[in-house]
């Protein structure tokens, strides 16, 4: 067993709740076990104790659109290990959004079957760079049937990627196979906005409401964004809107904050869209965290839920929410050194990015200072 006392901000990455008054959390076999103050850890067994100084807890960040291709290298950027490098920033899931710079990708129906199947097993069978990446979701390419759907689930594939990267354009074409996905228990993501790689389209939002995924990618533009006009029309919906790093910044304020002031932050999640021509952003989802709650009516506390438990409620996952039976995804931070912030949370709301000094993952103890962020303030110790 493990255990995590002397928290000194514990936050939940339930945005219903997203601040804890408990200060540690004892993890056994990769769960968490219970919570509450530090006395939770008299009398337990612990083969490893984390005393985090402090400093702030949260759930490991979940990267809700990256775009990879087999194991921990990407061709679009010819770059390697840019999983481990985000798993610095915090990152400890992450949900590809199809696999579209795969070389030669094959558009037919059993090559596009094909790959969706492959890319999802790599990922299960071997965690690239430590994160916990669920690949293989599937390009929506004509000529796919109901069977193909059926077919793909049974091997594991539980994701449709972004709807206007494939052949299938038009939206009520798309909505078929929205429906045999949502039959075979996929979630379904729909690219919005203007075009991105060469046979991409732009996509509306009433396009958006009539193919009717579950996810509305990048509504701030990856990377040129719809206007605010129609990211309104996608707010009075039910979807879930996404908003990403390499995407405009301009709306990616005016969307939290809308959704702030319509009480519907629950349906609000971030992502990097990268790899991509923009770039690889190791710390986008933390820098997307400190841009919300500085620039937006969003706390940081809040912010980092839709980058945690709101991505994990919309995909049906176990971590993202630090709360009993649930995973032992874990990143501990704290304000960067020299920064105006004295904890994590002011630090974000201060617009920089705070420091990681420890992630767990499943309860492992990833690494015990990040390569990647600031140093942090204050250094948990792990004995």
């Amino acid at each position: 067993m493990l255990g995590i006392k002397n928290i000194g901000i514990l936050v939940t990455g339930d945005i219903a709740k997203p601040v804890s008054d408990a200060t540690a959390i004892l993890i056994d076999d990769g769960k968490i076990v219970k919570m509450g103050p530090d006395s939770i850890l008299d009398g337990a067994t612990l083969d490893k104790v984390i005393d985090a100084n402090g400093t702030t807890v949260a759930p490991g960040l979940i990267d809700s659109h990256v775009h990879p291709v087999l194991g921990d290298f990407s061709p679009r950027q010819s770059i390697l290990n840019w999983i481990n490098s985000s798993l610095h920033g915090g990152v400890t899931s992450m949900i590809s959004a199809g696999e579209p710079h795969t070389p030669g990708r094959p558009k037919d129906p059993s090559g596009t079957k094909a790959l969706a199947i492959v890319a999802h097993k790599s990922a299960q069978n071997a965690r690239p760079g430590g994160v916990k990446l669920h690949g293989g979701a599937v390009i929506l390419e004509k000529g796919l049937t109901e069977k193909d759907f059926e077919e793909m689930a049974k091997e594991g594939v539980c994701i449709v990627g972004e709807i206007g990267l494939g052949s299938v354009k038009d939206p009520k074409e798309a909505n078929q196979m929205v429906q045999w996905a949502r039959k075979y228990g996929m979630k379904v993501q729909m690219h919005t906005g203007g075009t991105s790689i060469p046979g991409s389209s732009t996509v509306t939002a009433d396009m958006v409401v009539t193919a009717d995924p579950d996810v509305v990618s990048h509504v701030n533009g990856g990377p040129t964004s719809i206007s605010e006009a129609e990211i309104d029309k996608l707010v009075d919906t039910k979807l879930t809107l996404e908003i990403v790093q390499c995407g405009n910044f301009k709306t990616m304020q005016y969307a939290a904050n809308t959704m702030k002031s319509k009480g519907q932050l629950a349906r609000l999640i971030m992502g990097n869209d990268s790899p991509s021509g923009t770039g690889i952003i190791p710390l986008g989802i933390l820098r997307n965290i400190a841009y919300v709650a500085s620039m937006t009516a969003v706390s940081g506390a809040e912010a980092i839920c839709c980058a945690t438990g709101n991505t994990a409620k919309v995909y049906g996952l176990t971590c993202g929410i630090l709360a009993e039976g649930r995973d032992a995804d874990i990143v501990i931070m704290d304000a960067p050194l020299g920064g105006v912030g004295k904890t994590a949370l002011e630090a974000i709301e201060a617009g920089d990015v705070p420091g990681v000094s420890i992630v767990l993952v499943d309860g492992q103890v990833m690494f015990t200072a990040s390569r990647n962020t600031p140093p942090v303030t204050r250094k948990p110790t792990v004995a």
